[in-house]
Formats: C-alpha cells, structure tokens, sequence
C-alpha cells in the first residue's frame, strides 16, 4: 500500500510539473518560479483543497476516490493511457468501457481554456458538468460548491436536491417543456448506449419515481431531440436579465457536450459579459446553468 501511495504521489507531482500554466488558462507573469502548475492552481481545477493535493502529494492522504482521481485526471489534461495510470497508482480500476465517460481530452480543454472571454461547461452524454471556466463560474456560480453527484443538469431540472436548489433562473426562447424534453431524450439516448452504466441506470430511475415531469417525457419522447442554437435570458442576481446565444457543440469521439454562450460584439449583453468577467460574478452560492 505505502508504495501504491508513494507511486500515486509521484505521477501527481510529475504532471502537475508538466502541464503549462498558459494550456490550464492561468496568466503566466514573469518572475514565475514553478515549472508546471502551482499546487494550489492543480486545486481550483480540480475543485479539491489545497491541503488535501498537498497530502496526496505526500502519499499522506489515503485512498483517493474514483471522482477525486477523475477529477485530477481531467485538471492535469492526461491521455486515456496516463488516466488509466493515475487510476491504478491510486489503488482502483480505470473507468471501464460502455460506461458514461468522464474523460475530457486535452486538446478540448486547452481549446476551451483559450477561448477565456466565453462561458463553457462541458457535459458528459448523462449531462453531468465535468469542467467548466472562469467565465461560466462567473455568469452561472461557482459549480465547485456543488457535491459532484448533484453538478447534473437533469437532477437541477426535475430533482428537489442541491442541483435544483443551485439553478439560476433561465428562460429558453424555444420554452421550457422543448428544452426539458431534448434532456429526457438525450438521456434515453444514452440509456440506449451504456445500457451496462449503473450511475446513468440509477439516475433515471430515480428521476422517473419522484418528478411527475420527467416521467412524463420518458414516456412520450422516442428520440434525442437534435440542439441547435438558443436564445436564453439568465436571469443573474448582480447585474440582472443577460440574453445569450447558447451552442451546443459535440466532441466527436468523447461523448461531450461543449456549452457554449455569446453575445453579438458591441450589444448590451456583451457589455454585461465584460462586466462579470472583471468582477467574477456573484460571490455567494453556486447555481447550476440550463
């Protein structure tokens, strides 16, 4: 176990040196001394304390969970084969096959990292969010205050839990019973895909007992419903009504979604943009987006 440990410690260290600040979207200033990422970077990316990377670094902290490695697998940009590693060092199996992936690979991290001016949160085909910006922190709350089981758009569209208390009130121009309905059939979609994933199996099954909503459109929606771009109206607690275009981008082969939202150069709401992005947004409390 002790050299389970120490190995675990040693990629963690070895990658986090590895990884350019630029690529993990952090400001590199001059007179910067650390080769990679700082420790404390490697933990607002991977939304742990500080104190716990640095324990684990130590090979102090003990047993790390599937969703921790996850999680700092994804911040550090590792390839499939380095994940797998990392999941190993740490004592536990990599994710397996026909299961819902988590992984977000490197190049569409540092794709979105460069793209700072926009919010973008990425979702896994369940619509859980796995990586998110500053900017998406800005306009839609810091999503590391939500316990990662809850950061689901579905939980926060039909559950009664922390997902659905975190949402920020947003108004789809397609109306809300189209949007809810696109989730319902992407998630039968992916049912259809990884009918094997018990996370995916336990999600819907509870959703369809306890939201008459969601049961609704199980029954009735036969297939996903193709995303085009949408106008919505966020309705944030600082600076007020904020309308965007939202994209809805897949990544080929991941099994991602890439969300995306714009205003038009010069607007209003581009002005209110430029404001969260130089005030980070509200303080208080995580919301989830929709």
């Amino acid at each position: 176990m002790a050299s389970s440990r120490s190995g675990f410690a040693a990629l963690l260290r070895a990658w986090r040196d590895r990884l350019s600040p630029a690529d993990a979207g952090f400001t590199v200033t001059e007179g910067r001394r650390a080769p990679g990422l700082r420790r404390e970077e490697l933990a607002q990316l991977a939304a742990l304390s500080v104190d716990y990377v640095l324990r684990l670094e130590q090979g102090r902290a003990r047993n790390p969970s599937a969703q921790v490695v996850g999680a700092l697998a994804r911040a550090l940009q590792l390839s499939r084969a380095e994940r797998d590693q990392l999941y190993r060092g740490a004592g536990l199996l990599p994710p397996q096959d026909g299961t819902v992936g988590t992984h977000v690979p490197p190049g569409i991290q540092r794709l979105a990292a460069r793209l700072g001016d926009v919010p973008i949160g990425v979702f896994t085909a369940d619509w859980t969010l796995v990586w998110w910006n500053a900017m998406w922190t800005a306009v839609f709350g810091d999503a590391a205050l939500v316990p990662p089981a809850e950061r689901n758009l579905a939980r926060a569209l039909f559950g009664n839990g922390l997902a659905h208390a975190a949402m920020l009130p947003v108004e789809s121009e397609r109306g809300p019973d189209v949007f809810a309905a696109s989730i319902v059939a992407d998630l039968k979609e992916a049912v259809s895909r990884y009918p094997g994933d018990a996370q995916l199996d336990r999600l819907v099954r509870e959703l369809r007992e306890t939201s008459e909503a969601f049961a609704h459109h199980w029954a009735v929606e036969t297939s996903a419903a193709q995303h085009t771009t949408d106008r919505k109206t966020i309705r944030h607690p600082e600076i007020g009504d904020i309308l965007l275009d939202c994209d809805v981008l897949v990544v080929p082969g991941a099994d991602l979604r890439m969300v995306t939202y714009t205003a038009a150069t010069g607007s209003g709401d581009a002005g209110k943009l430029d404001l969260l992005r130089v005030t980070g947004g509200r303080t208080v409390g995580p919301q989830a987006a929709r």
